[in-house]
């Protein structure tokens, strides 16, 4: 896929693993969209971008999703990669609480339901362009849970699940690719209560996201993460043999 010349929205991009993919496309000639809940922390970020604007919003709120895919396909007809960045994880024991319920429904929400539903909202969109591309940032969750993130592991373990079959949905569309980006621990302000300052920078997350739509290259393991997807793609492999 090309990397220059693009329209991308990026959702969670005012920080973080987003601002950091927001910097890097800025830079190789794309213009970016950045999306987040603070007006003022969007504001600090288009600061540091170039060819870049700001849709502030919740997309975790179903009135907000609406209100801002409508804005992308009406004042930015070009727009052809999507990256679903925002997030939600909760840092806790399960014997130390007794509200899970409502942390899991909070990282379900942001992390799975909304993800789905905003997707659906610009995929007509996204399938009238030339060449076009869904970005779904999940996790090394997704291939074991962690006691200290017992629930949001969950979420991004759903949400792989999902952009495996919208994959496979569209795999017969020459100008569809669904990408899946998962990072290790990253170091962020998002990950600092579980040890992120321990973590990679944003910036490899970025980089290895690049490379793949150098190379389209759907499955994007950052990091640490590349020695679970290889065991995971030869474990696959010998099934199929």
């Amino acid at each position: 896929m090309k990397t220059t010349g693009n329209t991308v929205f990026v959702s969670g991009g005012s920080a973080g693993i987003g601002l950091a993919i927001a910097k890097k496309l800025s830079a190789a000639g794309n213009k970016v969209i950045i999306n987040g809940r603070s007006q003022e922390r969007l504001q600090k970020a288009l600061r540091i971008l170039d060819n870049a604007v700001a849709i502030q919003g919740d997309l975790s709120v179903e009135a907000d999703r609406v209100r801002i895919a409508d804005e992308l396909k009406r004042n930015y007809p070009n727009l052809n990669i999507v990256v679903n960045n925002a997030g939600a994880a909760f840092a806790y024991l399960l014997s130390d609480t007794t509200n899970a319920h409502e942390k899991a429904i909070a990282e379900m929400n942001t992390n799975y339901f909304a993800i789905i539903h905003f997707t659906e909202l610009l995929l007509p969109h996204l399938l009238q362009q030339q060449e076009a591309a869904v970005a779904n940032v999940s996790s090394i969750a997704v291939f074991g849970s962690h006691k200290f993130l017992p629930t949001y592991g969950a979420s991004k373990a759903a949400l792989h699940s999902y952009t495996t079959a919208l994959r496979m949905t569209y795999e017969g569309a020459k100008n569809l690719q669904i990408y899946e980006i998962y990072p290790p621990l990253v170091n962020t302000e998002f990950s600092a209560e579980i040890g992120g300052a321990n973590g990679i920078a944003p910036e490899e997350v970025a980089d290895d996201f690049l490379e793949a739509l150098k190379i389209n290259q759907l499955e994007v393991p950052v990091g640490e993460t590349k020695k679970y997807a290889a065991a995971v793609h030869e474990a696959m492999s010998k099934l199929k043999a």
